[in-house]
């Protein structure tokens, strides 16, 4: 029996979702596992490339990730973060299938970073330009006749290695899959389901099947499709009887009333399994798993987004493909923590920045609860400045040229794919067909009044376009479009899209939407995105009052979320960005990351993250930001009461958050600034168990508390009341460090070369409390069936190797992560530094 699992479709008033990973249908062991990889500097022929120069890993792998940060790597770092990426990766496996003319096998990428040729067995399969959309060949012809000794090879060109604004890395950077199935069968992403109809009682659930007939021989076969719920209970089942011809394809659909289904939202994300099966003669040809959730979504251009039926707020950010330390390979443990660490600060949704997510990815997305706004391309027609943004006419040199050079041939592949690949996650609430294309088309820019125009002296941030909705218009019109027009290609793409999938919005990024709206782009859209143009909300609402609107790439600042929070018509927003991300460098050398996240490089969160989960969470919250009154936003003034510097500095903030320290150990007598993130109510701060006065929230403005403090050692306490619950946080003067602490919430894992621990390790006093103005280097010993994935710090200007043993904390502390073999047996971490007492930590892997 043979099971495979692939995705299709959804539905924007409610629909399923698949878990986009495949089950092995033969004896064929783990794709991912065993391969061989060589990198070259020249474009080699793979057959001369001698064995012993290739080296043993596992997928997925990213091979940039490896590097020492490299300074001599200047300008054309800015997008990489000074890791060396250029190069030729060549992979190689080689394995055995089953001799059965009765099987279809398949060979399915999930993602290839980038420019990638695959061959089996000296034959090519094909080119794969893009780096971020699944694919699959049909290798059936092309196997060994006795199913032995197959050979695979990849080779993937990444000698264009700025090609992209961020940090890509570059490899099989996702999972491999090897399907083998009946020749009757339901082939890759050959499910889509959709719950046309949802309430609290009631779901219809349609699945459309497609089903392949790849004998000479027409077939008369049964397809059974059965749903199970969360708990493995089958709730319901139903079955078509179909003839199919010779050497072709049935579409089928089928229709099942599902009685008070479990409904999947953000809280309580309840998944169903579809499990289909073929039949013929009562044998099972095929047996297909679709994971899918029922839920409606409902975008109104006055009322904002509605989540079955319950209007809510997009509490959102924006993540792009890497995760620190592991680079573009990375494993589904450590975005788990990631993601979690951003629920539990109130976000429930994530704008993949800007390409299609991973599988694995939207998969955790589905089990979290956790809304996905699935983005397709950063180019289209023409190329973006890969360096600095805006200059576009300069990107001209070999290395810089990315996707926009294949979109003319590849898009449609590259989009459809994506869709029918992630069509059935019920996370994904919105398409995007792009980001900030307008700079692309530079008449869009032109048009606004804001550039160049030299009777306008305001701020692009934060005023209103300078021409009228007819000066625009009538200057769309009067300037030269160029090769290409950024509406037509955005109608071209939202067809495209709604081919495939009518269930869901398409929106796109909009960095110019007072020229995009009346360019023909916001046509093509059900929604518009505004890109920092929070000021533009009511000016967009009133000109195009039928338009739903909402943030789709904004600043981590409270000024953002006010300005949603007093608008009923905006859904929310998408905020720059949810964790550090490397590339796109605005600041020298050695700073390696866009220092803008809610969290760092390690996950370790910010100021900016405390903030937002203020406003973004119920459940009452303290966090203690401290700093000496000169580096401080603050001044006492001539009452002896803290008040900003700038009092309008607040709304007008960006995208990095003040310098600012969560401990209590500065010089006796120094004024220290005690800013306070909370949604307490009101809020008493103690030192040392003496009141230091009680303060409203609603006296600041700028939604924090401020104390103007004379700094004596001991422990700093605030008391906050939130809704009748009580609720306390402190910090406490640190002696010298003389410990180090080892802790990590995941000590138990499994032996299937894919778990992970995030161990942290913190230097601490004689008394446990928490170093965290004094830094160590600290070695990592590992013990057992463990390898080092590496190390991180989070400090942005941190130029350490990430694949080392050794790492400096930042604030007193840094991250290892280790990952599993498929080996069992406890694993012991040790970690040593000059001076300090050695810490151990026991991780069981069974």
């Amino acid at each position: 029996m043979k099971k495979a699992i692939q995705i299709l479709f959804i539905a924007i008033l409610a629909y399923c979702c698949n878990s986009n990973t495949f089950d092995n249908h033969s004896k064929n062991k783990d794709f991912n596992s065993d391969w061989n990889f060589y990198l070259s500097q020249e474009d080699l022929d793979v057959k001369k490339i001698t064995a012993s120069k290739f080296k043993n890993i596992n997928l997925p792998h990213d091979w940039v990730i490896e590097n020492e940060f490299d300074s001599t790597l200047a300008k054309d770092a800015l997008a990489t973060g000074y890791l060396k990426s250029k190069g030729y990766g060549y992979y190689k496996k080689t394995f055995d299938t089953e001799p059965n003319n009765k099987n279809v096998v398949y060979l399915h990428f999930d993602g290839v970073y980038n420019n990638s040729e695959i061959w089996l067995n000296n034959k090519k399969l094909g080119f794969h330009p893009y780096g971020y959309s699944p694919f699959y060949f049909n290798i059936s012809k092309h196997l060994n006749q006795n199913g032995k000794n197959n050979e695979v090879i990849v080779k993937i060109d990444h000698s264009r290695y700025a090609d992209s604004r961020w940090y890509t890395g570059a490899g099989i950077y996702r999972k491999v899959d090897l399907i083998s199935l009946n020749k009757v069968h339901i082939p890759i992403w050959g499910t889509f389901i959709t719950t046309p109809k949802v309430s609290k009682t009631n779901a219809t659930i349609q699945l459309d099947i497609t089903v392949q007939n790849d004998l000479s021989t027409e077939s008369n076969i049964k397809v059974k499709t059965v749903i199970i719920d969360n708990n493995n209970v089958e709730i319901k089942s139903t079955s078509t009887n179909s003839n199919i011809k010779e050497n072709s394809t049935n579409q089928i659909t089928q229709t099942i009333q599902v009685e008070n289904p479990k409904l999947w939202n953000t809280t309580t994300p309840n998944l169903y399994k579809a499990i289909t099966s073929i039949i013929k003669d009562n044998e099972t040809l095929d047996t297909y798993e679709t994971t899918f959730g029922i839920r409606s979504i409902k975008f109104d251009a006055n009322k904002g987004f509605f989540l079955n039926g319950e209007n809510m707020k997009i509490k959102g950010v924006c993540l792009h493909h890497d995760g620190g330390l592991v680079g573009a390979a990375v494993p589904k443990g450590v975005w788990k923590r990631r993601l979690q660490t951003l629920k539990d600060g109130g976000c429930n949704a994530v704008r993949i920045s800007h390409n299609p997510a991973s599988s694995e990815f939207l998969d955790l997305c589905d089990e979290m609860g956790i809304m996905v706004q699935d983005e397709f391309f950063d180019e289209w027609d023409n190329p973006k400045d890969k360096r600095h943004n805006k200059g576009e006419s300069k990107s001209t040199d070999y290395i810089t040229r990315g996707y926009g050079e294949h979109f003319q041939k590849w898009a449609e592949t590259d989009l459809k794919n994506t869709v029918r690949s992630h069509r059935n996650h019920p996370s994904i609430i919105q398409w995007s067909i792009g980001n900030e294309i307008e700079w692309t088309y530079p008449k869009n820019a032109a048009a606004t009044g804001f550039f160049n125009n030299m009777e306008w002296s305001g701020n692009y941030f934060w005023s209103e376009p300078p021409y009228t909705t007819e000066k625009i218009k009538e200057q769309l019109d009067a300037i030269p479009s160029g090769k290409y027009d950024i509406g037509r290609t955005a109608q071209k793409l939202s067809k495209w899209t709604k081919e495939l999938d009518t269930t869901r919005p398409i929106t796109a990024n909009c960095i110019l939407p007072s020229a995009s709206h009346l360019s023909g782009y916001t046509d093509a859209l059900d929604v518009v995105g505004y890109s920092y143009r929070r000021v533009l909300y009511d000016y967009g609402h009133e000109n195009y009052p039928d338009k739903p609107i909402m943030g789709t790439e904004n600043l981590g600042q409270y000024h953002e979320w006010k300005a949603v929070m007093e608008r009923p018509f905006i859904s929310g927003t998408f905020l720059w960005t949810g964790i550090d991300y490397m590339g796109e460098i605005r600041d020298p050398w050695p700073v390696r990351v866009q220092p803008s996240g809610l969290l760092n490089s390690a996950g370790f969160p910010r100021g900016s993250y405390h903030m937002m989960k203020t406003l973004w969470h119920d459940e009452p919250h303290i966090k203690i930001a401290t700093q000496n009154i000169e580096k401080s936003l603050y001044i006492i003034n001539d009452k002896k009461q803290i008040v900003a510097k700038d009092p309008e500095k607040w709304k007008r903030a960006l995208w990095e958050w003040q310098d600012e320290n969560d401990h209590w150990n500065y010089n006796l007598n120094d004024m220290i600034a005690v800013a306070i993130y909370s949604n307490c109510e009101e809020i008493e701060l103690f030192l040392n168990d003496k009141s230091l006065g009680k303060r409203t929230l609603s006296e600041f403005e700028d939604h924090i508390y401020k104390w103007g403090v004379p700094f004596t050692d001991g422990k700093l306490v605030a008391k906050g009341i939130k809704d009748g619950t009580e609720i306390t946080s402190e910090i406490i003067t640190a002696r010298k460090a003389t410990k180090i602490k080892l802790s990590s919430k995941e000590i138990k894992l499994k032996a299937n070369n894919n778990d992970v621990s995030h161990i942290i390790a913190q230097l601490i006093d004689d008394k446990g409390n928490p170093v965290k103005t004094d830094n160590k280097e600290i070695a990592f010993e590992i013990k057992g069936n463990a390898k080092l994935l590496g190390v991180d710090s989070g400090w942005i200007k941190s130029v350490e190797k990430f694949q080392s043993n050794k790492s400096t904390t930042h604030n007193g502390k840094t991250l290892l992560i280790i990952q599993t073999t498929d080996k069992v047996g406890d694993v012991q971490i040790i970690a040593k530094s000059k001076g300090l007492e050695d810490a151990s930590l026991q991780i069981q892997v069974e």
